[in-house]
């Protein structure tokens, strides 16, 4: 859906296969309210290019030379204002996609993944949304989950601990995949005051999105508590 007045949505493609890259621009091309504003094949050029140009969404291939696309999504999230970050993937039950989610990126696509299903998603998280579901992530946890989770779970709940009762019992709705509404009506809350909520968590916490609330809930072991 194209929202009549607004700017087209500025894309990023970071892919070391020009085939890929040539694919994505022509299928991109066709979307009235999505434009590809550079290209490139390795991710420390995206950084530059990042820094030169307005974009609000970078579609990120995980191996590349020169820098691979989990350190360019690392570097990239790091920053005040980054461009929302889509990985793009063979594989989805990979350690590597979850290590980029972890990194701030709003989600992942496979590479096969219909052309109308990606311009979709780029619209989502130019809007600030996942382009997959908290539900989703965890269930993606628990298939790559290695060594290392008790102490990823007692870190957890240490960072959860600065939330006040409220904000804990909203975060872990998060992590189960509800909506805005659906956390709402579960905690007698206006849909305003979810937002506001989670705009508290994320701030609290120094994360930039829900999946990384989600992914954070999870690794406390939390997400399966119930709520309210």
């Amino acid at each position: 859906m194209t929202i009549p007045g607004a700017d087209p949505v500025g894309v990023l493609i970071v892919d070391d296969d020009p085939l890929v890259r040539s694919g994505l621009v022509m299928m991109l091309s066709r979307a009235a309210d999505v434009r590809v504003v550079a290209e490139t094949g390795d991710g420390a050029q995206a950084l530059e290019l990042v820094d030169r140009h307005a974009l609000d969404v970078v579609l990120m291939d995980i191996r590349m030379p020169v820098m691979d696309g989990l350190s360019a999504t690392e570097s990239l999230r790091s920053r005040p204002n980054a461009p929302e970050v889509i990985i793009l993937t063979t594989f989805d039950a990979d350690a590597h996609v979850v290590r980029a989610l972890r990194a701030g990126a709003a989600g992942f696509v496979l590479k096969d993944t219909p052309p109308a299903e990606i311009v979709a998603a780029i619209r989502r998280v130019a809007q600030g949304e996942p382009v997959l579901s908290p539900a989703v992530t965890r269930r993606l946890i628990d298939r790559v989950a290695g060594s290392g989770r008790d102490r990823r779970r007692a870190t957890a709940r240490d960072r959860l601990a600065v939330l006040n009762d409220r904000e804990r019992e909203v975060a872990v709705a998060v992590g189960r995949g509800w909506s805005n509404a659906e956390i709402g009506a579960s905690l007698y809350l206006s849909v305003p005051t979810v937002k506001t909520h989670v705009s508290g968590i994320l701030s609290k916490l120094g994360l930039n999105n829900r999946v990384q609330v989600a992914l954070l809930v999870h690794d406390a072991g939390l997400s399966d508590h119930d709520v309210g």
